[in-house]
């Protein structure tokens, strides 16, 4: 009899602790997960608009069907120009996949080495950045050098540097976050330092090393480095919460469409986009998906290997203090992946 008891209260407590639970919850986030899921991922990409988006992009490449392009929202709000599916878009970190992918390229060329230091390849920077002569170049394409990134520097959001050497100041002058390899810290210095290292190494930009051993065999003709390449009318717009301003005319690095990063990520997973030796490299030291967030553009670039599929999603809204665009926009995500697998027959 005792334990019955005990049980009851046990479960009327649990039901009481998730009734109040839900009060804790962004209801945005509720009723994006709790509606009832569409038929076709179009109607979820018009649905995203309803959760706070502008506009959103999205592309599904399955194999086997025809790709998909949807878009709904805005391209521009102030001139009322409708999103474009074959739009470009900033891809902020998903361009980390493309700075890998030539780390292994220059790592099986012997050009680079993974195990050498920080020290070894910028002895500048010794007394600079901590550790330097113990942080390697593995562990900065892993984000396990302990690096502070340079977003993270208070005066980071007075002028918002690209990938420069103001930005580089900026780190320099905070302390390391760990010990090299004692933990793991997302931080962009640490690409921004692997930037340098490839212009340093190659003796020309590595963004033509990007063109010339990625874009172009892949046929990525439309996938740019900076704004100055691109007709400026075709970047979709991006927009901060609460603001009328549209930043893309902010310089935040790479650009591409959709269909674009979609064909990249599938060669990254079917390990097209290598040549010999290269893909075993780049298993040990870097993932196979990306997400990406600067101001005014989040975006999910994702390879599902269960269905075969490539599903990249752009969203051109975003709030960084105490919003919830992120979380819903991985919860719009979600649901796309489930109706478009569903639909796989």
């Amino acid at each position: 009899m005792i334990k019955k008891q005990t049980k009851r209260i046990l479960r009327i407590v649990f039901i009481i602790a998730s009734i109040s639970s839900l009060f804790f919850v962004p209801w945005i986030l509720v009723k994006a997960w709790i509606l009832p899921l569409p038929d076709t991922v179009q109607e979820q990409v018009d649905e995203a608009i309803g959760h706070g988006f502008d506009g959103i992009i999205v592309y599904v490449d399955q194999a086997g069907k025809p790709p998909g392009f949807y878009a709904s929202g805005w391209h521009d709000r102030e001139n009322k120009i409708p999103a474009k599916p074959n739009a470009l878009f900033k891809i902020a970190s998903i361009a980390k996949l493309y700075d890998a992918v030539s780390i292994a390229k220059l790592v099986n060329d012997k050009r680079l080495s993974l195990d050498k230091t920080l020290a070894d390849y910028f002895p500048e920077l010794v007394g600079k950045i901590e550790y330097a002569d113990k942080i390697t170049l593995r562990m900065m394409v892993q984000h396990r050098s302990g690096i502070p990134n340079f977003i993270d520097h208070p005066k980071y959001w007075d002028n918002r540097p690209n990938f420069d050497k103001s930005a580089l100041e900026l780190a320099i002058d905070m302390p390391a976050s760990f010990e090299p390899g004692e933990d793991y810290e997302y931080s962009n210095t640490n690409y921004l330092l692997i930037s340098q290292l490839m212009d340093k190494e190659l003796g020309y930009s590595h963004h033509q090393f990007i063109k010339e051993e990625i874009l172009i065999p892949l046929e990525l003709n439309n996938t740019f480095f900076s704004l100055s390449e691109v007709n400026i009318d075709d970047v979709m717009g991006g927009y901060y919460v609460g603001t009328d301003d549209n930043f893309k005319t902010e310089a935040q690095g790479m650009l591409a469409t959709a269909e674009d990063v979609g064909i990249f990520l599938r060669a990254l997973n079917d390990g097209s986009v290598f040549k010999d030796g290269e893909q075993n490299i780049y298993s040990s030291i870097y993932k196979y998906e990306h997400t990406g967030l600067v101001l005014g553009y989040q975006s999910i670039a994702k390879y599902h290997k269960d269905s075969d599929t490539v599903i990249i999603q752009f969203n051109n809204t975003t709030n960084f203090d105490g919003g919830y665009l992120w979380n819903t926009a991985e919860i719009v995500y979600s649901r796309i992946v489930k109706i478009a697998t569903k639909n796989e027959d």
